[in-house]
């Protein structure tokens, strides 16, 4: 898997979890996804500039092949015109060779007919003729003529032959010269089969160059998009916690009209004598175990843990001194500096602390003094 799916992965884990979680998500989270895209868009922009240069690299490379071959090609069809001219002129010097054999042939033929005809001329017997000297001018002229036959018909045989030998050399030198041109070719062309080879080597690599550019500029395009999809998100984030912000205004504006935590008879009531002498500093609220404990206003958790005599406990800042305190709970809903709106769940009500039944202990502080419940909240 390349880098650029990796990022593409990671990016659609953002997303998702942005998608599956817009109600819970806050600016911070957001801001840190938009910075990992961020991340992933500068790699794939890095990325996306070296293939680019790998590409112009590898075009420079199948330009220079395009060249070699191009200029072998021309070496290769200027080898075959030659051999193709060696092999016509050793043609036409067998052709040649077998129009003097034909000659000679005829020559041959020629001299014979002539030595019969002298033959005959002379009688039955030519030493007969010449010893018998009955015609001495005639035999001179007769012998003259025979002699001047013979001595061109060897001569024409003569120059025949040395022009049979020039032809025999003339051919062996072709057929050299043929040979090393074929050499030549054959080389030439092993030489072109392999050019070509590198040729569709570095077509296939520049393919696949252009298909992991498109691939990363696809990936650039999805951040991109994602990016701006982010950076929009934040703002509506931002316009949102302005709109929707917590504010801690006190309780002194709801006196009486607060809702309370839970719904259930008051066990026991602010005021009223504890064992050892002490009071209730507020109310303990029958209810089921598990029932919801909700806030009665805008607050702040500043405290949630075990607390020794009140269990589980949760605290909430109302701001302008104002505090609420729920005990007993059965688990803790919310953490340390979580916000919290006016009726929002932040208990489960319990028995924790020793309790024999499970119920609610609800207090409400003023500036640190314990104030009476029954006259911040709506009458039951």
């Amino acid at each position: 898997m390349n880098k650029s799916a990796c990022r593409i992965i990671a990016c659609i884990c953002v997303l998702n979890s942005l998608a599956t979680g817009v109600a819970v998500a806050n600016e911070d989270r957001t801001k840190k996804d938009l910075s990992q895209v961020q991340v992933a868009l500068e790699q794939s922009q890095a990325e996306f500039q070296q293939q680019q240069k790998e590409i112009a690299k590898q075009q420079q490379k199948l330009k220079n092949h395009e060249l070699a071959i191009a200029k072998n090609a021309k070496a290769l069809n200027m080898a075959e015109q030659s051999v193709k001219t060696a092999q016509q002129l050793q043609t036409e010097q067998q052709q040649k060779a077998a129009r003097l054999e034909k000659q000679q042939t005829q020559f041959q033929r020629i001299l014979a007919a002539q030595l019969k005809s002298a033959y005959m001329a002379g009688g039955d017997d030519y030493s007969k003729m010449l010893l018998n000297q009955e015609d001495t001018a005639k035999f001179e002229r007769t012998l003259s003529y025979y002699n001047y036959l013979n001595k061109a018909r060897i001569k024409q045989l003569d120059e025949l032959k040395a022009l049979q030998l020039e032809i025999a050399k003339n051919q062996a030198e072709l057929a050299k010269t043929k040979e090393r041109l074929v050499a030549l070719f054959e080389e030439q062309k092993r030489r072109q089969a392999a050019l070509l080879g590198a040729k569709n080597e570095r077509q296939a690599s520049l393919k696949n160059l252009k298909q992991q550019l498109n691939k990363t500029k696809n990936s650039i395009s999805y951040l991109e998009e994602n990016e701006q999809t982010l950076i929009a998100t934040i703002k509506e984030l931002e316009e949102e916690e302005k709109t929707t912000k917590i504010e801690l205004l006190g309780l002194n504006r709801n006196k009486g009209k607060l809702n309370w935590p839970s719904k259930g008879k008051l066990a026991h009531q602010f005021g009223q004598r504890k064992h050892g002498g002490i009071n209730w500093k507020g109310v303990l609220i029958s209810a089921s175990e598990g029932t919801a404990v909700n806030s009665i206003d805008n607050g702040q958790v500043v405290f949630a843990d075990w607390l020794k005599g009140y269990g589980w406990v949760i605290v909430l800042d109302h701001g302008q001194g104002f505090m609420s305190l729920y005990g007993h709970a059965q688990t803790l809903l919310k953490d340390v500096g979580d916000m919290v709106r006016e009726g929002e769940s932040v208990a489960l009500v319990g028995q924790s602390g020793g309790q024999a039944d499970s119920g609610l202990y609800f207090e409400i502080r003023h500036k640190g003094r314990a104030v009476n419940p029954i006259k911040w909240c709506r009458r039951i």
